[in-house]
This record gives structure tokens, sequence and C-alpha cells, in this order.
């Protein structure tokens, strides 16, 4: 195999015409100069160099050879600096995946914050609700996931732990626990009420969210003992609140939803008991260590405590 301080040690005999001036030029020893000659003779089999007296000259194995190193070691050092870079956050890329009312109100906070710490690195965005997201990132699709889970209701009633064992493999970097509120129009008669039970919303047409969203509601309808009338169903936040502002349903959304969007014509009404899901950014093992995908998660973490 040859090796790239070999390279040097063969480009500056080569310059300069002897061992000893090649040790010079690059601060080692005549003999040290001499024995790694000789590694790299052993490496590539064949002589490139040949003494005469006080004369040392190139064979034309050396001449090819020395002719190479230049790309060669002008490759590595490019290679060498942009790792560098990488390492130090002057630059890098980021693919981050996020759920929509993610992507609407923890994103840009982190984003902004990343590019004003971290101007040279890059982070492309798209959108996908999990599972789906999961699965980019398992994939190799993208560095980062941001995702949810709910709270699993039990028979007794009690609260589970969400999802447990389904991101075994990942690392979890919790961001926060978000509420889910009823949403009526605002002249509903339950519109002034500061909380209400599902099984009190049982007899009203329904606006559903996201599939994962619209599973979640019937679970929690169902446990209540009944099953939700379905009318619409939309993956689209303001058209869930545009509906149900124009009379023609009651729905269940995310507070964090909420907020990405410029309710009216809706009341929000607490939920009791109350229905939860843990957003979090998820990434492999592997790609926690590096530099960019760190900061990044760093940078989600502190906007989601804002």
């Amino acid at each position: 195999m040859i090796e790239a301080r070999h390279l040097r040690v063969l480009r500056a005999v080569a310059a300069t015409g002897s061992f000893s001036a090649a040790g010079r030029e690059l601060g080692c020893t005549q003999p040290a100069v001499s024995q790694q000659m000789k590694a790299l003779e052993s490496s590539v089999g064949t002589p490139l160099l040949v003494r005469s007296g006080r004369e040392t000259r190139l064979t034309q194995a050396g001449e090819a050879l020395v002719r190479h190193a230049a790309g060669i070691l002008s490759g590595l050092t490019a290679a060498e600096e942009e790792v560098a870079a990488i390492a130090g956050l002057r630059a890098g890329r980021v693919r981050l995946v996020s759920f929509p009312s993610g992507s609407s109100t923890l994103v840009p906070t982190a984003l902004a914050a990343l590019r004003a710490a971290h101007p040279g690195t890059r982070v492309s965005l798209e959108e996908a609700e999990p599972p789906r997201s999961v699965e980019l990132l398992r994939e190799g699709d993208c560095d980062i996931a941001l995702a949810f889970r709910y709270e699993r209701g039990t028979d007794d009633g009690a609260v589970a732990r969400p999802g447990e064992g389904e991101w075994d493999d990942l690392v979890v970097r919790p961001l926060l626990t978000d509420r889910l509120v009823a949403l009526v129009p605002e002249r509903h008669r339950l519109a002034r009420v500061a909380s209400v039970a599902i099984d009190d919303l049982s007899a009203e047409p329904w606006i559903a969210g996201c599939p994962r969203c619209r599973g979640q509601l019937v679970q929690v309808c169902e446990r209540a003992g009944f099953t939700p009338r379905i009318d619409f169903a939309t993956d689209d936040y303001p058209a869930v609140v545009g509906l149900v502002g124009a009379g023609l349903g009651v729905a269940v959304l995310p507070e964090l939803a909420i907020e990405s969007v410029r309710p009216r014509g809706v009341r929000a009404v607490a939920l009791e008991p109350a229905v939860r899901r843990e957003i979090v950014a998820l990434t492999l093992p592997d790609l926690a260590q590096v530099p960019a995908v760190t900061a990044t998660l760093e940078q989600l973490g502190r906007a989601a405590r804002r």
C-alpha cells in the first residue's frame, strides 16, 4: 500500500536530488529518508531511485510515481481540509424530515439559530408524518427525523409510556409534550366551557386529521364508548380549522398544530382526561457523532424549550 508520507518524501528527493537535502527540507535525518524510500519501493515492488555517487536519480517507475504524486497529494489535502471544515462546522449538510406542525413551529426557529451560529452548515427540509419519516431515517434518506408518538391508554384507564421499544435502535432526543385540545365552532354549546370530556362530543360530526392522528382519535373515542362519525378527513391543519369554523363539525388537534395556523371562528377547549403526544427528534447512533447533526439537534431542543 502506498502511503502519503512516502510520496511526500519521494517528491522531496526528486526535487532536491539527494537524501540528505530532502531530509533537511522535510526536517528529518538522511537515514529516515532512506528508510522511507526502501518502504515505498517494497510497497510498489520495483526500484524507484538509483544512487550513483552523490547523485540520486529517478527510475522510470519513480518518474511515473512522482508525476502522479502531485495529484494524489493535492486531492488528499483537499479532502483533509473539507473534513476539517465539516468537523469544525464551517461546512456540512443535514437532511431533516419533519411533520407539518413541527415544520411550521419548531423548525424555523431552530434553523434560523443554526444558520446564525454556523452559516456554512446547510439544512434541507422535507415533510413526512411518522412512521414514514422514521422509515426514511432508517433507509438512509435523511439524517434527522422530527416525529411524535401518542400516549397509550390501558384497559384500567391508566396511561402507558408511548411506543416503548419502537425506537430502541435510534437516538431519541425528547423535545416537548404536546397536549391535544378539542376544537368547536365559536357558537357551539361547549365553546365557553373550560374543559370537555371526549364523550361529550360523541353525537357530533367530526373532522379528522392525518392518518396517524385519525387512528388516535378513533382509539380515544372507542375507549370512551363511542365511534366518531367522521364526515371530513384532511392532512391540512388550516383546512381542519376552517371546516370547524364553518360549523361543519368538531375536531381534536395538538396544540402545536393550532400554533401553526390562525384559528378563526373556533374555540379551543381542553380535553379531560388529557391526551398527549411526545415530540422527539430521531437520528441514527453513528449520525449522532456528526457535528452538524449534533448542532441541529441542540437547536431543535432550544426551540422546543422556547
